[in-house]
């Protein structure tokens, strides 16, 4: 099965690690390797991840700090959103929010 990352979640990462990068560079390469490796063992365990919050998704959760959102079907995982465990998820949308 093939992994694919949203744009929205490749984002969600590349903020992960620079955040962490300010503070830790070597942190932030491990964190990119959990969580990048995580994602690619859905692969093979596509099921591997608890059922999300949101319908139809899956949420793995590599490390304390950090949910994975996905879906899959047949042929394809698609990794929909990296989103640090104290952040609200789903998001709430507000009124004029589109």
């Amino acid at each position: 099965m093939k992994v694919r990352w949203s744009t929205a979640a490749k984002l969600n990462l590349a903020e992960i690690v620079d955040f962490i990068a300010i503070d830790n560079p070597r942190a932030a390469i491990q964190m990119d390797e959990l969580l990048s490796g995580a994602t690619g063992r859905l692969a093979d365990f596509p099921n591997s991840g608890r059922q999300g919050l949101l319908a139809g998704t899956r949420e793995l959760l590599p490390h304390r700090s950090y949910r994975i959102v996905y879906d899959f079907d047949a042929g394809m995982v698609r990794i929909l959103a990296v989103v640090h465990t104290s952040r609200q998820w789903p998001p709430v949308e507000h009124e004029g929010d589109h």
